[in-house]
């Protein structure tokens, strides 16, 4: 069939006997057409061209909570599923980040003398908020005006040989929001409760609670640990495990600085789950800062040797998330694939996806 194709700066048009069809660019994304190159349509794939693109584009991230802009507010945990608080008004007076998993091992080769952090786990105090790669570790104190989230129960035992209690974790540990029952965390001691970044949206009290589609918040907080891993440890290569130990998924992270523009289509693949209704209402002429990457699945025993040959090499990162999310992050990266031509979504064994910012 014979097509015409016309590009402007500021749209690409194509023309057939049966119609036009013309896609227009957003306002900040302006195209050179003289550098228009491999021109060429790909059955059942679509039409694939390369141009230089000139974009005015700052992207509007998803807000993380971190210690540079909030230590010293008066801040308001929710659950990000549903908007309930779980702490409320809590001033912060030192937001800290987290050494590296490893770092107990490394202290041998600073000190002269033995290790005086030996056995001394790092909780915080009732104004503290340490961060960890994907997850705060925060003081549920017992004055607390809000209701608690829910507990499950831990079995205490006294050891006889050190004259403290030891948490021993026989029971489960999941802390869950009251509302929706989704879990937030984990207890990691009587008083310190680890929550995980993609389940709470923590906000200065004077602020609203923002409604994100959780879809776009998953996409945004893991994209953003990406990039922040790959750049402070100089690691691209990341498993994606749950709280019980599983891994997941396989994530290689390629770029950080790509730019999507998606007209999407209705799909049975979204209506079916409503994670990702939302991507239904995206205007299509929004343009999205975003990461690239590959990605295996590890469920159903699939890619087991690869999977265990990541998490024996020390290049790679791994990062523990709830269970429920890890799934919610696989639909995410299958759905984002399925948007792409045939021909882009496979590099070797892995599949290819992006992850909006």
């Amino acid at each position: 069939m014979p097509m015409d194709i016309s590009i402007t700066p500021s749209s690409l048009q194509m023309r057939t006997p049966e119609g036009c069809t013309e896609i227009s660019l957003p306002a900040e994304v302006r195209l050179v057409p003289s550098s228009c190159r491999g021109l060429q349509f790909v059955a059942g794939d679509g039409l694939h061209l390369r141009l230089q693109v000139r974009a005015e584009f700052s992207p509007k991230l998803i807000s993380v909570f971190n210690q540079s802009s909030q230590a010293q507010e008066r801040c308001t945990f929710y659950c990000q599923s549903c908007g309930e608080i779980i702490i409320k008004d809590r001033k912060l007076l030192r937001v800290l980040p987290l050494p590296g998993e490893n770092w107990g091992a490394l202290v041998g080769e600073w000190c002269c003398h033995p290790n005086p952090f030996a056995n001394k786990p790092l909780h915080p105090q009732e104004n503290d908020c340490f961060i960890g790669d994907s997850f705060f570790l925060v003081n549920l104190r017992t004055d607390l005006w809000h209701p608690r989230p829910e507990l499950s129960p831990v079995e205490m035992c006294c050891l006889s040989s050190e004259n403290h209690v030891k948490l021993e974790p026989k029971a489960n540990t999941k802390v869950i929001c009251k509302r929706c029952k989704v879990m937030l965390g984990e207890s990691v001691s009587s008083e310190t409760t680890k929550f995980y970044m993609t389940e709470i949206i923590i906000q200065p009290s004077d602020r609203s609670f923002p409604t994100i589609p959780r879809s776009q918040f998953v996409q945004s907080v893991i994209a953003q640990c990406l990039v922040e891993l790959s750049s402070a440890r100089s690691t691209f290569r990341f498993t994606i495990q749950g709280q019980d130990g599983r891994v997941y998924i396989l994530l290689w992270l390629l770029n950080s600085d790509s730019l999507v523009i998606e007209s999407l289509r209705s799909s049975k693949c979204i209506k079916k789950f409503p994670l990702l209704e939302d991507a239904m209402k995206a205007d299509s002429s929004s343009a999205w800062s975003a990461v690239k990457v590959l990605y295996q699945p590890c469920i159903k025993n699939r890619n087991e040797k690869l999977a265990s040959s990541w998490e024996s090499d020390i290049s790679v990162h791994s990062l523990t998330l709830p269970s429920a999310t890890c799934l919610e992050l696989l639909l995410i990266l299958s759905r984002n694939n399925a948007t792409l031509p045939l021909s882009l979504r496979h590099m070797n064994s892995f599949q290819v996806a992006f992850l909006r910012m």
